[in-house]
């Protein structure tokens, strides 16, 4: 493995270095409260997004983690991150001299093949990439447009480094979520943060793979997460708090909290929403 270099503090704590729709960063007060300090089983955590829950597990405690998303180039980003770091700090300073508006068109249009190519290019369309969505289309293809910013931190290799220490034992596989929590046993926690169950059917925002993440999926999540918790795994999800989700989820506790999100192009319509913690 490309390991991080010696020249960074071993003890900087680190943060998602993607941006991600429905991060949890707000929420970590919240979802905290369901982690006993003396946690000392695996974690598993199979819709990993911008993994904010993850890292800031890995800033109080170390469990063995089992991460996974169905976005493949997702995984392949961390797995670079994780396996070799430096080459993709390498990439992403070029991405930062030669950023415009042209080059952020001629990335989008990209195929690259190596790992820490893979890696580059996402990082540096997420950066830069509208809102910081991750939205493809129905051929797989990246179709977010460039943001309007003025100054995007596109390599921070302080963060990238050390994101490269605390992934070094996590196990990640680009699957199905069953798949990633077959292998979940008694004693050990499972975070789920699926795609949400749209509050309209012109809020539906599903789009992290082609393949998109319908009721289908949200129901046989619900068969996953009770057969985890019927096993001993301690249970804990995310979704929208609407009465769709609570009939989902009947039988589990919940609790309703509030966080800001700006998936939207009209800004008016962006704000505090309500969610749902569930266990």
């Amino acid at each position: 493995m490309n390991q991080p270099t010696t020249d960074t503090p071993s003890q900087t704590a680190a943060a998602p270095f993607l941006k991600w729709a429905g991060g949890k960063r707000q929420l970590l007060p919240e979802i905290g409260k369901h982690v006993s300090a003396d946690f000392a089983g695996r974690y598993f955590e199979p819709f990993l997004g911008g993994g904010a829950v993850f890292f800031d597990l890995m800033t109080t405690m170390a469990p063995r983690s089992y991460l996974g998303d169905a976005n493949a180039e997702l995984v392949a980003t961390y797995a670079a991150v994780r396996d070799e770091v430096e080459s993709v700090i390498t990439a992403l300073r070029v991405h930062e001299k030669t950023h415009s508006e042209e080059h952020y068109y001629a990335v989008r249009k990209q195929v690259v093949r190596s790992a820490a190519s893979v890696a580059a290019r996402m990082i540096y369309l997420n950066r830069t990439g509208f809102n910081g969505l991750y939205r493809v289309n129905k051929a797989g293809g990246f179709n977010v447009p460039i943001g309007r910013y003025t100054n995007p931190t596109i390599c921070d290799a302080e963060n990238l480094r050390a994101c490269s220490r605390v992934l070094q034992d996590a196990q990640l596989v680009c699957a199905d979520f069953a798949s990633v929590l077959a292998v979940a046993r008694k004693g050990d926690l499972a975070y789920l943060d699926p795609p949400y169950v749209p509050a309209s059917e012109t809020g539906d925002f599903t789009a992290f793979t082609a393949a998109g993440f319908g009721p289908a999926d949200q129901e046989r999540l619900v068969g996953v997460a009770r057969r985890l918790k019927e096993t001993g795994v301690q249970v804990l999800l995310s979704n929208a708090d609407l009465p769709a989700v609570r009939a989902l989820y009947a039988g589990f506790e919940m609790r309703a909290v509030k966080a800001r999100r700006n998936i939207n192009s009209k800004g008016g319509k962006r704000g505090y929403v309500g969610e749902l913690l569930i266990w």
